[in-house]
Parts: C-alpha cells; structure tokens; sequence
C-alpha cells in the first residue's frame, strides 16, 4: 500500500507484480497518459511539480481510505514530476482484491481524490510555444 511521487519513468508491469496475492481474485489498474492536446490546443509536453512530502502524506491518506472504504488487498499510486512527453505514462493506480466490483470502485476513487486533493500542479507546453498552468488540486479531503 503507497503512494509515491516520482521523477523517474514509472514501469506499469513492475508496479502491477507489486500488486500480485494468492488471495487476490482481481486487479484493476489505471495509467494516465500525456495526450497531444486539450480544449482544443496542441500540447507538445507537459511539466508536473509537486512538494513531494505534502503530497505524499495526501496521497497516502487517500490509499488509506480506498483500504477502509472498499474490499481490496493492496493499493497503489505512483505520479511522475518533472517533464514528461507526449505518450509517457504520467500517474499510475492499481488496485488489487478479491473481486472485481472492489477492484474497480476503488481505482476510480484513488485516481479521482488525487486528482482532486493531492497537490501536483500541470504546466501544458503548446504548439504555439505558449505554456499554461492547469488542473491544480483545489479540494480537500472531506
């Protein structure tokens, strides 16, 4: 069970053996990829900046409620910062648990709590050389 915030490139396969137990009956996972747009701008790269301690202790409490709230054996989430192109994998959930209702609710829970609690600030790098701000956590836990 964690949550890490990272520079390095994060390796799906490596993370989902992490999740692997005899007990286990299913495994959902998630990866966020670097698209080539967004509202209608194409976005070359983007940039990803956290303050790492913050950020992981938010994150860990989100991997704290997903254990409380749904039936699952092990969960994990992993987000990149730095400069990341297009196609790289960006944040990474996966969840393992008996069955695949669990499985399921809570992958989507940890990937939506940190979009919306963890702060982890996007910088878009257009096309047109313009860059931008976006998608700040803006809510707390509650």
């Amino acid at each position: 069970m964690s949550f890490k915030i990272t520079s390095a490139v994060i390796d799906p396969a490596a993370r989902k053996r992490e999740l692997e137990r005899s007990t286990a009956g299913a495994c959902v996972t998630f990866e966020g990829w670097v698209r080539d747009h967004n509202d209608g701008e194409a976005v070359q790269a983007l940039e990803y900046e956290a303050h790492q301690p913050i950020a992981e202790k938010e994150g860990a409490r989100i991997v704290a409620e997903a254990l409380e709230k749904f039936a699952v054996t092990s969960v994990h989430c992993e987000h990149r910062v730095g400069k990341l192109a297009i196609g790289d994998c960006a944040v990474w959930v996966g969840v393992s648990a008996d069955h695949r209702g669990a499985a399921f609710d809570a992958c989507r829970y940890v990937i939506d709590e940190t979009k919306a609690r963890v702060p982890i600030w996007k910088k878009e790098h257009y096309a047109s050389g313009a860059t931008g701000w976006v998608n700040c956590a803006t809510r707390a836990a509650g």
